[in-house]
């Protein structure tokens, strides 16, 4: 048995992979200028493909950018044949590329601008260096002094290495992923001779099985008919090393022994562990395997003894230090069609939920209104709607489920279901404590909502019911007042829970404003919360403004609050006038 380690590799072998790796970056490296007019000027190197541009690095974006402009999932740069495209992820207000929406994706070239969404200050330059010649000659020399040293058998060898090169490309490839590794099997069993080579890869308990397998001139083997040596395979993955077994029955007792060893009248053996190299690290670059994920393993036997020559050990030695990198890439476009179709999935169900949110709200007879909704993900657990009950009274309803997403969202659209039932007469209270029951009965949902309900009649009496909601604001003659200080439980948080009605008499021109509890917790890049007397400062400030101009105000002071952080909850907010002639706003936004 021979261990063999990077170091081990006869560099005429390690120099044309690494020059071949090398010479494809140095072509196709790319950066990215961060142009935006309030900010520094950054240069960001595509270190690694797909590249994600979004904002805030916990969304896995490669060049996070804390701007409230930029959505979390904004752009992503990929690579095809014809080089990088750039494809929209979710920005709003779409993608530009020199002034040109961008709807299925585009090529981009050296100097190209990218604008984020509709505001031309958003600005990113795509940059592309061109291929060196000094590259493409140092390639033609290198290759012509490998053919040179070798008169003996040249052609052999130089199609060996062809065959090694050919294989390595694959690193770039978006095949699926099986389609990967069996060229890559293919190619490694062309250049050893090799009788059989197989992927293995650790299930969630560790456990190695047989994904691919492969045997002479490309035919495809049954992965779970296939009995690979554990023996050898546990020592090199215990050694964290590449092994060859040159000839078995010269090897440890245990491995002669080994009942695939005997049965299949295997003679010699390559097992390669895969591991996942920690870019940037030391470590990468003296041990490919110091401290990194078993990935898996390629596992090449043979029924000969000696199958694999010396300049085989040392090619494959180089080979399965991109192997792994070959493993990585392929599992991330994996991820990357996965994530692809996980959120056109929640971009349907956004539809469905943006759909259920009342859309160009119109004043009823008795009042002015104007609402806002911004989810914090693609779906969120903020709901609110307003509709007119047959005796004239207006409904107002705003709710926020614990948690966000589509779990929160689900949610939402029940209570929505539920609360519809109010327009044929049902009693607030009743169906509250139905609501209630109905949650509590039903732990597996693990969820609770916190509400406000209410009832505007035309003369200005309003009945309400809270569940534990933020209490609306009421705007009177310039001064902000809370409408109730004392507590209540949310919905399906606790089975005894009992909800009560109360009564109030609205004023002409009383303003209320409804919100959700992502206002008063929006965060700045301190952890610091916006908090209520924040709102009812600005609310007090423009108290005699109309109601988008109020609104307006109100988001701007949260913009300017919490300064580009990330918005941490979904952010609703009604506002409801008490309708009457009201002065116009002389204060300026």
């Amino acid at each position: 048995m021979r261990s063999l380690t990077a170091s081990t590799a006869i560099p005429k072998a390690t120099a044309v992979l690494q020059f071949c790796h090398t010479a494809y970056m140095s072509g196709v490296q790319a950066h990215i200028e961060v142009a935006f007019p309030q900010r520094p000027r950054q240069v960001i190197p595509i270190s690694e493909l797909p590249f994600f541009i979004g904002r805030g690095s916990e969304n896995g974006n490669h060049l996070a950018l804390d701007d409230l402009r930029v959505s979390r999932r904004s752009i992503v740069i990929s690579a095809v044949p014809e080089g990088f495209r750039i494809a929209d992820r979710g920005q709003a207000g779409g993608l530009f590329v020199n002034c040109d929406p961008v709807t299925t994706g585009r090529i981009l070239h050296d100097g190209d601008q990218i604008r984020l969404g509709g505001d031309d200050e958003c600005l990113l330059v795509f940059r592309a260096p061109v291929k060196s010649q000094q590259h493409e000659n140092s390639f033609i020399s290198l290759y012509s002094t490998n053919a040179a040293s070798q008169a003996g058998d040249s052609h052999r060898e130089l199609n060996r290495l062809s065959l090694l090169l050919e294989a390595t490309s694959l690193l770039h490839s978006q095949l699926p992923l099986e389609a990967i590794f069996a060229s890559m099997l293919d190619h490694a069993i062309a250049i050893t001779r090799a009788d059989r080579g197989m992927l293995l890869e650790p299930d969630a308990a560790g456990a190695l099985h047989v994904k691919v397998a492969r045997g002479r001139e490309s035919k495809p083997l049954q992965p779970e008919a296939m009995n690979p040596s554990r023996t050898v395979i546990r020592q090199a993955v215990e050694h964290r090393v590449a092994v060859i077994n040159e000839d078995l029955l010269q090897a440890d007792t245990s491995v002669q022994t080994a009942e695939s060893v005997v049965l299949q009248l295997l003679r010699s053996a390559v097992v390669i562990p895969l591991y996942h190299l920690q870019h940037g690290s030391a470590a990468a670059n003296t041990d490919p395997a110091a401290g990194g994920e078993l990935l898996g393993v390629v596992y090449l036997d043979s029924k000969r003894a000696s199958a694999f020559s010396s300049l085989d050990r040392q090619i494959l030695d180089a080979l399965g230090a991109q192997a792994a990198s070959i493993l990585d890439n392929a599992r991330l476009m994996q991820r990357e069609r996965e994530r692809q179709r996980l959120e056109q999935e929640l971009s349907i169900a956004r539809q469905i939920q943006q759909a259920m949110v009342p859309q160009g709200i119109t004043d009823f007879p008795h009042l002015d209104i104007t609402a806002i909704y911004r989810p914090c993900h693609e779906v969120g657990g903020d709901y609110f709607d307003l509709f007119q009950l047959p005796d004239g009274s207006t409904a107002i309803l705003i709710a926020d489920v614990a948690g966000k997403g589509l779990g929160a969202a689900l949610l939402t659209t029940m209570l929505r279901g539920a609360l519809s039932g109010l327009t044929s007469g049902s009693e607030p209270v009743k169906v509250f404590e139905h609501l209630n029951r109905f949650l509590c009965e039903r732990p597996v949902v693990g969820r609770y909502a916190t509400m406000f309900f209410g009832l505007l009649a035309p003369d200005g009496t309003l009945e309400y019911v809270r569940a534990g909601h933020p209490s609306p604001l009421l705007l009177r003659r310039g001064a902000v007042t809370e409408l109730y200080h004392d507590g209540s439980f949310p919905i399906g948080l606790v089975e005894e829970a009992s909800y009560t009605s109360t009564r109030m008499q609205m004023e002409p021109d009383d303003t209320l404003l409804l919100f959700t509890d992502g206002v008063t917790e929006a965060e700045d890049k301190k952890r610091n919360l916006f908090e209520v007397e924040r709102l009812i400062d600005t609310l007090t400030r423009h108290a005699y403004c109309s109601l988008n101009a109020i609104q307006a105000e109100v988001l701007g002071a949260l913009e300017q609050f919490t300064q580009g952080a990330n918005q941490s909850d979904d952010i609703t907010m009604l506002l409801v006038r008490y309708r009457t002639a009201s002065p116009p706003c002389s204060q300026s936004l």
